[in-house]
């Protein structure tokens, strides 16, 4: 066992020296902070010295990034939010395929059957319907063109019998300015093409109809 000697209290530092001890430890971590922290990692540098010695880049660099993933982090969250509350589109359609497609329609349906001719006009944010009556398997040809401006449209059909709002979608496009092709009922109803002008001049759009139908006009 050993004895170690105790300091005398002349040894010991007097307060005025602890206190002057603190002041210095202060002032330079001031002074660090002020210089280095702040600069290094905030981009802050209210002396200048951290320019002088590239640290303010390196902070600026730092809160910009910090910046941008706070945003795309919001932006992520914002996204996922509007995904959950977007309900799942709910359609009572009947399951068959498409048959409308487009291509040059001269066919035997159509030499068999009549031809009948409509004109429409869409003012500016108006939708309009062309409807005709068609039993299942029946067949016709079809062209449609507008005069220079672009629409939305929905070639579709609504079967006599079944649920409510049910439907069966043939071809759906956005912002053409024609389209032609063949249609092949699925069932028995009603069975047309359904435009929406989103421009902001009116629209004027002419459909040829060659087959088996009766009863072409505006729905809508």
């Amino acid at each position: 066992m050993y004895n170690t000697d105790l300091p005398t209290r002349a040894e010991l530092p007097s307060s005025a020296k602890l206190l002057r001890s603190t002041a210095i430890a202060l002032i330079t971590a001031a002074a660090l902070l002020v210089t280095v922290v702040l600069p290094s990692e905030y981009g802050i540098d209210p002396t200048g010295i951290g320019k002088a010695l590239g640290l303010k880049a390196m902070g600026e660099i730092k809160t910009q990034l910090a910046t941008e993933a706070a945003a795309d982090a919001q932006a992520d969250a914002l996204a996922a939010a509007r995904q959950a509350l977007t309900p799942a589109p709910v359609t009572a359609a009947i399951n068959a395929p498409a048959v409308a497609q487009p291509a040059p329609v001269q066919d035997d349906a159509a030499k068999a059957g009549i031809t009948q001719e409509i004109t429409i006009v869409l003012p500016p944010g108006a939708g309009k319907e062309v409807k005709m009556d068609m039993l299942k398997g029946q067949e016709v040809s079809y062209a449609w063109q507008t005069d220079g401006g672009v629409v939305n449209h929905d070639t579709h059909g609504e079967p006599v019998s079944g649920p409510a709002n049910a439907f069966h979608s043939y071809l759906k496009e956005a912002n053409v300015a024609g389209n032609r092709g063949q249609l092949t009922a699925e069932f028995d109803g009603s069975h047309g093409w359904y435009w929406r002008n989103r421009g902001e001049s009116s629209i004027r759009i002419s459909l040829t109809v060659s087959g088996q139908f009766k009863n072409l006009k505006q729905k809508s």
